[in-house]
């Protein structure tokens, strides 16, 4: 998984698959959500970045994951 940010671009990219998208479809204004030849989730790019988050610090991400309950 990859998580790119184009400050030129205003625009956050996540990769979540090395595969190729064969089709891209916007969900909500300003967020793409590309697709697989079998329809499987492998990237979403968030256009506008800096007026949906203001005040984030870009060079400062955050990386979490949550412990599975067990």
């Amino acid at each position: 998984m990859k998580l790119k940010v184009d400050q030129q671009a205003d625009a956050l990219y996540l990769t979540l698959s090395e595969a190729p998208a064969s089709r891209s479809e916007e969900v909500s204004p300003g967020i793409i959500v590309d697709y697989d030849d079998q329809e499987r989730v492998v990237g979403i790019e968030m256009l506008y970045l800096s007026k949906r988050a203001p005040t984030v610090d870009a060079r400062r991400l955050m990386f979490e994951t949550v412990p599975q309950a067990g």
